[in-house]
C-alpha cells in the first residue's frame, strides 16, 4: 500500500515532466541542506542561483514557477533569506507587478482592434518583403506602447485563424464549416499539401519577423518589457526620459533590425523568403470578406471604442499621468464599460496570460533576496566597477546579454540594476555613469536575449503555443531563424552602448 502511494506521489510530482528532470530537482532539494552544513550559506546560495537558472533554461520541460518556487521555499527554510527580505523586494518592485496584472489584461480587451489591423495587412499587402517589414514595424510600435506578450498573443490568434481557414479548405470543407480539426493532415487533399507546406513556411517567417519586432520595440520604452519598468523605477525616469535615454542605442538597433528583415527576405536564407501562394490568398480574402459582411453594428462600435482608448493609453503613458499599472486598469474599465463586458467570468479570461508570470516574478524576487542578503554579486560588481569607466558599459552589456540568452531577462536585469543602484547609493559611481550602466543593462537584457526562447518571454510564449506545431516551428528552427537577428542586434547594440 505504501509503495503504491509513493509511486503515485512520484508520478504526480511535477506532472508529465521527464523523469531525469524530476530527479534533478529532488537532487537539488536534498543537496542544498547538506551544502549549508558543509560549505556555508554563501556557497550554497551560489549553487541555488545556478539551480534556479537551470529551471529557467529548462522552461520548455516544466514551467519554472513550481521547481523555482520549491527552491525559494527551501532557501527561506535554510535561512539564506527570510520572508521580510522577500516582502521588501516585492514592495520595491510593486509597479512591475501592477504592470503585469493590469496592463496585459487591459490590452487583452483591445485584441479585436489588433486582430483587425494585422488581418488587413496580411490580406492587402502582396509583396512578402514589404509585408514582413510592416509586421515587424507594427509589432515594434505596439510592443513599445502595449506589451510584447499580448502582441505575440494577437499574432498567434491571427495566424491560427488563417491557418485553420485554409486547412479547412484544403480538407475539402466549406469555409463556414464549424468543428473542423486543423491539427492533423489526414484529411488534407493531395493537391493542396504542397501549398499547405508553403503556407506554413510563410507563416513561420512572418511570425519570427514579428517576434523580433516585439523585442525591437520592447527595448525602447518603460512598458515594452517588465524589466524596463523596474530599471526606470530605480533610475527615476519617466516614460519620455526612458525613451530619450535609450534612443542613442535603440534607434540604430531598430534601423539595423529592419534592414536585416529586408535582407533576409531578399536573400531567402535560414527559412525566410517563403511566399504566400496565390490560391491561399484568395481563400483567406474570401473568408475575411465574409466576416466583414456579417460584422454587427455592436462589433463595429466596439472596434471604435478600442481605437479611442488606444489613443488615451498612448497619451497617458507619454504624459506619465499615473503608474503604468493604474493606466492599464483604466483601460480595462473604459473598454469593458463601453463594450458591454460586465460578467466576472468574461473579465477573468483577461488575467490568465499574465498571472502565471506574475507569480513567477515573485519567485524571482525570492532568489534576488538571497543574492542581496548573501552579498553574492557585490564582489563581481566591485571588480567590474574597478575597470575603466567606458569599458564597464560594454562589459555590462555583454554580461547581461550572455546571461539573458540562457536565463530570463527579467531575472538578470533585476540582479544587475539592484547592484548598480547600491553602488550609486554608496557613492561608488556618479549619477551620470549609473545612467549609462542602466542603459547597458536594459539593452543587454533585451537584445541578445532573442538568441533563444529562454531569454524572451514572447519567444517562449510563441514556442509553447498551439500554433508552433501547426507551422512546424521547433526550438531548433527558432534558434536558427533568430541567429542573423541575434548577431546584428547584439553587434550594433554593443557598439552603440560603448559609444554613449
Amino acid at each position: 500500500m505504501a509503495s503504491t502511494y509513493l509511486t503515485a506521489l512520484g508520478k504526480n510530482f511535477l506532472g508529465n515532466t521527464a523523469s531525469w528532470y524530476k530527479q534533478a530537482i529532488l537532487f537539488f532539494l536534498v543537496l542544498n541542506p547538506v551544502l549549508v552544513w558543509l560549505a556555508g550559506p554563501v556557497v550554497t546560495s551560489w549553487v541555488l542561483v545556478a539551480e534556479f537558472i537551470f529551471t529557467l533554461a529548462m522552461a520548455l520541460k516544466c514551467y519554472p514557477l513550481q521547481p523555482g518556487g520549491l527552491l525559494v521555499i527551501e532557501a527561506i527554510a535554510l535561512g539564506l533569506t527570510d520572508v521580510e527580505s522577500l516582502k521588501v523586494e516585492v514592495y520595491n518592485n510593486f509597479p512591475v507587478i501592477l504592470l503585469l496584472m493590469f496592463m496585459v489584461a487591459g490590452i487583452y480587451f483591445m485584441k479585436g482592434l489588433l486582430l483587425y489591423t494585422f488581418t488587413r495587412l496580411l490580406i492587402n499587402v502582396r509583396s512578402k518583403t514589404i509585408l514582413s517589414l510592416l509586421f515587424c514595424i507594427v509589432s515594434a510600435v505596439l510592443s513599445a506602447f502595449l506589451d510584447a506578450l499580448t502582441v505575440t498573443a494577437v499574432l498567434i490568434s491571427v495566424c491560427v485563424g488563417f491557418y485553420s481557414v485554409y486547412h479547412r479548405f484544403a480538407s475539402g470543407q466549406k469555409l463556414d464549416h464549424s468543428g473542423h480539426d486543423h491539427h492533423g493532415d489526414q484529411q488534407v487533399q493531395e493537391t493542396h499539401r504542397e501549398e499547405l507546406d508553403e503556407f506554413r513556411a510563410f507563416l513561420r517567417s512572418l511570425l519570427m519577423h514579428s517576434a523580433v519586432g516585439t523585442a525591437l520595440g520592447g527595448v525602447c520604452t518603460l512598458v515594452g518589457e517588465p524589466q524596463n519598468l523596474l530599471i526606470a523605477e530605480r533610475a527615476g525616469w519617466t516614460f519620455n526620459e526612458f525613451f530619450l535615454m535609450m534612443a542613442p542605442v535603440t534607434m540604430p538597433v531598430l534601423a539595423a533590425g529592419l534592414m536585416t528583415c529586408v535582407l533576409l527576405e531578399k536573400l531567402k536564407i535560414l527559412g525566410y523568403g517563403a511566399q504566400l501562394p496565390e490560391r491561399v490568398r484568395d481563400v483567406l480574402k474570401e473568408s475575411s470578406d465574409h466576416e466583414d459582411k456579417h460584422r454587427t453594428d455592436r462589433e463595429r462600435a466596439a472596434l471604435g471604442v478600442q481605437l479611442f482608448v488606444a489613443f488615451i493609453l498612448i497619451a497617458s503613458l507619454s504624459l506619465h499621468l499615473a503608474e503604468v499599472g493604474f493606466i492599464g486598469l483604466m483601460v480595462i474599465i473604459l473598454i469593458t464599460s463601453f463594450t458591454g463586458i460586465i460578467e466576472e467570468h468574461q473579465l477573468g479570461k483577461a488575467f490568465e496570460e499574465a498571472m502565471p508570470f506574475t507569480a513567477l516574478l515573485v519567485v524571482f524576487f525570492g532568489v534576488v533576496a538571497v543574492i542581496h542578503d548573501q552579498h553574492l554579486f557585490s564582489p563581481i560588481i566591485a571588480q567590474v566597477l574597478a575597470m575603466e569607466e567606458q569599458a564597464q558599459i560594454g562589459m555590462f552589456f555583454i554580461a547581461n546579454g550572455v546571461l539573458s540568452m540562457i536565463s530570463d531577462n527579467v531575472f538578470v536585469a533585476t540582479i544587475y540594476i539592484n547592484e548598480v543602484k547600491a553602488a550609486l547609493d554608496a557613492g561608488q559611481i556618479s549619477r551620470e555613469h549609473f545612467e549609462k550602466l542602466a542603459v547597458a543593462i536594459n539593452t543587454g537584457t533585451n537584445l541578445p536575449s532573442i538568441a533563444t526562447p529562454n531569454g524572451q518571454a514572447a519567444f517562449l510564449f510563441l514556442l509553447t503555443s498551439t500554433l508552433a506545431p501547426l507551422v512546424r516551428l521547433s526550438y531548433g528552427r527558432m534558434v536558427i531563424m533568430a541567429l542573423p537577428y541575434t548577431i546584428v542586434l547584439s553587434l550594433v547594440g554593443y557598439l552603440t552602448v560603448s559609444a554613449i
